[in-house]
């Protein structure tokens, strides 16, 4: 007579202690002998997230400009505090979009002392008074050009020119 040999089914605790879990981590990178690198790893995230939140939280509140190592000049700095963000409105918000607009948006608008909006210019005056500084621009540099040329003709003529 063949005697059939049934294996008893394991469940719970029993499961938990017949698996071998260090084999599968092993095959993984996980086994005891890898903790040292995870540890390593672990340490060197922390370190550089660590160090990148320090990084951000010194770039807001910086006495340097955004990223830069060179520093602000004395006036700016004495000055820095009078001046505040300028709050955009949310784009899906039409009605503040409209206040945004009405009160010259982004072009022509300059920001005083304390935030306060001085809209004296709207977008075309600006844009105008832009076009204006350089065409000055443009003509000082012209007329500079040529009157350094006029005072090199008559140095090499022997005429004395300061």
């Amino acid at each position: 007579m063949i005697r059939k040999r049934y294996q008893e089914a394991k469940t719970g605790l029993q499961l938990l202690k017949s698996i071998d879990a260090d084999k599968y981590l092993k095959k993984i990178g996980l086994g005891k002998e890898d903790h040292h690198f995870w540890k390593q790893v672990g340490k060197a995230l922390l370190c550089t997230y660590t160090l990148f939140g320090v990084a951000w939280l010194y770039n807001e509140t910086s006495p340097l400009g955004w990223w830069t190592l060179k520093p602000r000049p004395k006036e700016e700095r004495e000055l820095a505090h009078l001046y505040e963000r300028r709050e955009f409105p949310y784009p899906g918000d039409a009605e503040a979009m409209e206040e945004f607009i009405a009160k010259g948006g982004m072009i022509g608008t300059t920001i005083g002392p304390k935030g306060i909006i001085e809209t004296d210019r709207d977008s075309y005056n600006y844009q105008k008074e832009m076009q204006n500084k350089k065409f000055d621009q443009e003509a000082m540099k012209l007329w500079l050009r040529m009157r350094n040329e006029v005072i090199s003709e008559l140095q090499e003529k022997g005429y004395d020119v300061e």
